[in-house]
């Protein structure tokens, strides 16, 4: 104890030149990158879904805001419309009162056309059997228009008695008297024939009509059909499972078709967007392996693999960090996750590592050297 009180000063100083000495080192033998690796830094990307409404409304409820969870089907915001809700009242009062109107027209007109047709036959078998009639008439009364005219002439002759020349002409105009009667009757069967008809004409336009009401509730009813589709579009769900990034619109405001109310994401789409140099492009493949580092979490590598590359070089930007000043262009590439990790925001700074030959990524940020 005694010798490390005399000794203290050297062992501080020795220690201070023991930790330069690695600094210097390490400064002067950085960590290299192994051949099969290539590495980038990038944002937390993914494909953004635009809510939108297809009808004109004003917002009646929205139930997300920034950074909401949603579900598939789930009911993000209700838009209401007052006139095509009042469209839609209309539609239904109209349709109640057509089929009431149906549903007496479908009780009467079949009865109406079934008495017609049933007055019609029996006015037309009685005029054919008045009009047989007649013609039996018309035999008889020619009949005894000869026999009156030859007992005429017998009785100038004298050869009958005056009474049986009185009972031809009784017999002749009283079967005269009978023909008139039944042509007369005829005609009236013939005007009752022609009523029948004119009512049986009816009858079948009221079965027309019975038919276009039916059609006329019909269209109603696809109308009717049309509005609430409409109306529930207004209704406007998620479409994904996942979260809503932005909350773009507020209840009470109106919105006009066509215009957003929030953005949502799925988690299944979140990528990392790397830029490599065109020294490193020409190697990477498709579905080449790959880690997704965040910097808060450098022990813990997401596995990914690479799902798109560039096929156009583009100015480095300005929050990536490229090996050497002179690199001017680089390529995007994607890499996505194998599986959602919850770690993944978007918008989030991350470093990726693709291995050319699928082996050798490294499990830790302090494995491979500082971009």
């Amino acid at each position: 104890m005694q010798l490390i009180k005399k000794y203290w000063l050297a062992i501080v100083l020795l220690v201070l030149v023991a930790v330069a000495g690695v600094m210097i080192y390490t400064k002067l033998h950085p960590k290299e990158l192994p051949a099969n690796l290539v590495e980038g830094t990038g944002r937390i990307d993914g494909d953004l879904v635009n809510l939108n409404t297809k009808y004109p409304g004003r917002i009646a409820k929205l139930t997300v805001d920034d950074g909401t969870p949603v579900k598939k089907g789930m009911a993000v915001a209700v838009l209401k419309s007052r006139e095509q809700e009042a469209q839609l009242e209309a539609i239904r009062k109209g349709i109640a009162a057509k089929k009431v109107e149906m549903e007496i027209a479908s009780t009467t007109t079949p009865q109406m056309l079934k008495k017609a047709e049933s007055a019609l036959r029996t006015r037309q078998s009685q005029l054919k059997e008045l009009e047989e009639g007649i013609a039996s008439q018309k035999a008889v009364v020619a009949q005894d228009s000869r026999d009156l005219r030859r007992i005429r002439n017998l009785y100038r002759e004298k050869l009958i008695q005056k009474e049986m020349l009185e009972k031809a002409k009784l017999k002749y105009t009283a079967d005269k008297n009978s023909l008139d009667a039944l042509e007369q009757k005829a005609a009236q069967l013939h005007e009752a024939v022609r009523i029948a008809q004119s009512d049986l004409r009816d009858a079948t336009a009221a079965q027309k009509r019975l038919q276009a009401l039916k059609d006329g509730i019909g269209a109603l009813e696809a109308q009717k059909q049309q509005l609430e589709a409409v109306i529930d579009e207004m209704t406007l769900r998620s479409p994904l499972d996942g979260f809503a990034v932005e909350k773009i619109a507020n209840a009470g405001e109106v919105i006009g078709a066509g215009m957003p109310v929030a953005t949502l994401i799925d988690p299944h789409s979140l990528y990392l967007k790397i830029f490599v140099d065109t020294l490193q492009n020409g190697k990477i493949k498709l579905h080449d392996k790959a880690v997704i580092f965040l910097d808060a979490w450098p022990d813990r590598p997401i596995e990914a693999e690479v799902v798109r590359i560039a096929q156009k070089a583009e100015f480095t930007p300005k929050e990536v960090s490229v090996r050497s000043d002179r690199i001017q262009r680089v390529f995007a590439v994607h890499l996505k996750p194998l599986k959602p990790d919850p770690l993944l925001k978007l918008g989030i700074p991350a470093i990726g590592v693709i291995s050319l030959d699928g082996k050798g990524l490294p499990k830790s940020l302090n494995e491979i050297p500082v971009l």
